[in-house]
């Protein structure tokens, strides 16, 4: 099984809609009994709660749900015992290559945005996902297109890594 954990700060807003969206392409390519997504966040400030009602507005429209998400902590173990950790905003991805005990844990840590093909010219400080609970709608229909974006990347590499 390979296994992918999104991250970002409380797991309630941005890291559920890319763990869901990407568990919903990889049960659309056929690939769901390889490949396991799960969510977390960089604090506890949310552990417990359920996913933001704004966040889970937008994946309802696309017919995926959310309602069984509960936010929780990333934890150290993680490190080794997930294949592929992605961060969506800079400051996520900076504190995870931080904490991470070596260099193999830290080369499995990337940002989502760097999957996405839009993105290949663009520098690290400009992949990050801004925090859409400040906001409203719009913000969180933002946040849909930058993880949309990098969804097939994702289910490429991982078919590759897979295959490899």
């Amino acid at each position: 099984m390979y296994r992918i954990v999104t991250v970002c700060t409380g797991n309630i807003c941005r890291s559920p809609m890319a763990e869901l969206m990407l568990a919903h392409a990889f049960a659309q390519a056929g690939m769901q009994q390889y490949v396991a997504v799960d969510s977390a966040g960089t604090t506890d400030w949310e552990v417990g709660k359920p996913i933001d009602e704004r966040a889970a507005a937008k994946l309802a429209d696309l017919g995926i749900a959310s309602h069984l998400h509960r936010a929780r902590r990333f934890e150290a173990a993680w490190y080794s015992e997930r294949d592929l950790i992605l961060a969506l905003d800079l400051d996520h991805y900076r504190e995870l290559r931080r904490d991470a005990p070596d260099g193999e844990a830290r080369d499995r840590i990337h940002l989502l945005r760097e999957f996405d093909p839009a993105t290949t010219d663009a520098d690290l400080e400009d992949l990050g996902i801004y925090d859409p609970w400040y906001g409203d709608a719009s913000d969180f229909e933002a946040t849909w297109r930058m993880v949309h974006g990098a969804v097939e990347g994702v289910v490429r590499f991982v078919r590759h890594e897979l295959d490899a």
